[in-house]
């Protein structure tokens, strides 16, 4: 039997007498993944444990790379098993727990239909929510931080960071999710851990908070939505909460408030901050769908889906990644990056200018894209106005098509973005980032969020979005 196989040459000089590299010098060779081949649904449950293993547990300790004898407890999600001495090129460190990061990959591991131990609950859902409550619990105890600290040691303690007001909502929106899976002890916990994270919120959600890429302060769009998701969901659950009178007034500004993100084109990232020229269109925005309150039929919300498409996709722009070029002869992607004025690439000390594209982002964008085909599905009509028109006209839809229609062009965009991660994965691990010229993976090696994202986005595929522990409730974007 052949296979067919990539390599990439050794940076380094060093071979024998023969001119054959040697040991860790040697060319990566891996089997080219068959992209076309591959069926997302079996390939999402492989992501699913290399997710898992950036989990600590009581049986599974890491040691702190910076900090020799200190441990993981567990319950720890690290954002990474990557930092500087063993990730060449790479000057970041992740071997940390970031609350939102850690949130996102509970909700996976909830949702993975993970078995529980005699005398109920899952054992890993069990450690994170005690995880979590450990990390709340020295935050309160901080008099330099607040509860919506952002970033803890893998024992728990708090790290010198930012404070970012999507943390605990996001936070609590997992919990929600997982609440039934834990036993009756950690169900306890849990609910404690969600009540001071909403009593903390219904303070803060007005205030300016640090934005998702932690780069500026300034009133978020990310964080707003992912409060606004935190707060109707609250407000309906079932598992006991009492929900404060202020909900629904929170509930109502934050709707107004993210109406004003509106300049008329798209929706911009964050307000009065002094952010660099080049932040929107961001990719968060239409990460607002996946973990926020945004409905994917949102007109402006597609306004602001179609500049980010023509941002890195289209060759006449100026921010265009060339290896969507490449890959659009190959019938993939494409990829897509934070935003366009970008500079990290891993390595702080040495920026570059336009950034590179990311794993999490471009799953995020397909699951903007399934997320919307089922919505149309389910109505029965496309969203189609002034502010749509250039989206649904870039997928080859206009007023004359049917929900069908756009349905399976939305599906079909996404399958082929998903694909295009599949491919340029490193034999199916998923880094921070791929280059934007060449395709290779670049920065922090085996993201957590990476494969959490394509998870999560293979759900939506699959119609089967998490469904949090809350009654139904009307859906609504913001308030125009």
């Amino acid at each position: 039997m052949t296979a067919a196989f990539w390599s990439q040459p050794p940076t380094v000089a060093d071979v024998t007498s023969t001119g054959v590299a040697i040991g860790a010098l040697a060319p990566v060779v891996t089997p080219t993944p068959a992209f076309a081949q591959t069926d997302l649904v079996a390939l999402s449950r492989y992501f699913s444990l290399l997710m898992m293993r950036n989990i600590t547990s009581d049986g599974y300790v890491i040691n702190d790379p910076v900090s020799p004898g200190a441990f993981s407890v567990p319950g720890c999600v690290i954002a990474a098993p990557s930092y500087p001495a063993n990730t060449p090129g790479v000057d970041q460190d992740y071997v940390f727990n970031w609350v939102r990061d850690g949130a996102i990959t509970a909700i996976e591991t909830a949702l993975a239909d993970l078995p529980p131990v005699s005398g109920g609950g899952v054992p890993s859902l069990i450690d994170y929510v005690n995880f979590a409550a450990r990390c709340q619990t020295n935050a309160k105890k901080s008099a330099s931080v607040t509860l919506g600290h952002a970033c803890f040691t893998i024992s728990g303690e708090v790290r010198p960071w930012s404070e970012q007001n999507d943390g605990p909502a996001i936070q609590s929106i997992a919990i929600l999710t997982l609440f039934d899976r834990l036993d009756g002890a950690t169900q306890t916990i849990a609910k404690q851990l969600v009540e001071t994270n909403l009593s903390y919120l219904l303070e803060v959600y007005q205030n300016k908070t640090t934005n998702l890429w932690e780069e500026y302060e300034g009133y978020s769009f990310f964080a707003r939505a992912v409060q606004l998701r935190f707060f109707r969901e609250i407000s309906t659950n079932t598992i006991g909460i009492a929900v404060p009178a202020g909900v629904a007034d929170a509930i109502s500004w934050l709707e107004s408030q993210l109406a004003t993100h509106w300049n008329g084109q798209l929706y911009v990232s964050i307000l009065d901050a002094a952010e660099q020229a080049g932040y929107d269109a961001n990719i968060d925005i239409v990460s607002s769908v996946c973990y926020g309150g945004i409905e994917p039929t949102d007109t402006k919300l597609l306004a602001t889906a179609a500049i980010l498409r023509h941002q890195w996709a289209d060759p006449s722009s100026s921010n265009y990644y060339p290896i969507n070029g490449a890959d659009a002869a190959k019938g993939l992607g494409p990829l897509f990056g934070r935003y366009p004025g970008d500079h990290y690439d891993g390595d702080v000390a040495a920026p570059v200018v336009g950034g590179h594209p990311w794993a999490l982002c471009t799953a995020n964008f397909a699951e903007f894209q399934y997320r919307l085909a089922n919505a149309i599905e389910a109505n029965g009509a496309i969203p189609l106005d002034q502010f749509s028109e250039p989206f649904f006209a870039e997928l080859g839809l206009g007023a004359s098509s049917s929900a069908a229609d756009a349905s399976a062009a939305l599906r079909a965009s996404s399958d082929v973005m998903l694909r295009a991660i599949v491919y340029h994965s490193d034999h199916y691990e998923l880094s921070e980032q791929f280059d934007g010229t060449v395709g290779y993976e670049k920065s922090v090696r085996n993201l957590t969020w990476s494969y959490a994202s394509f998870l999560s986005a293979v759900r939506a595929r699959s119609a089967a979005a998490p469904a949090a522990k809350s009654k139904p409730r009307n859906s609504r974007g913001p308030k125009s």
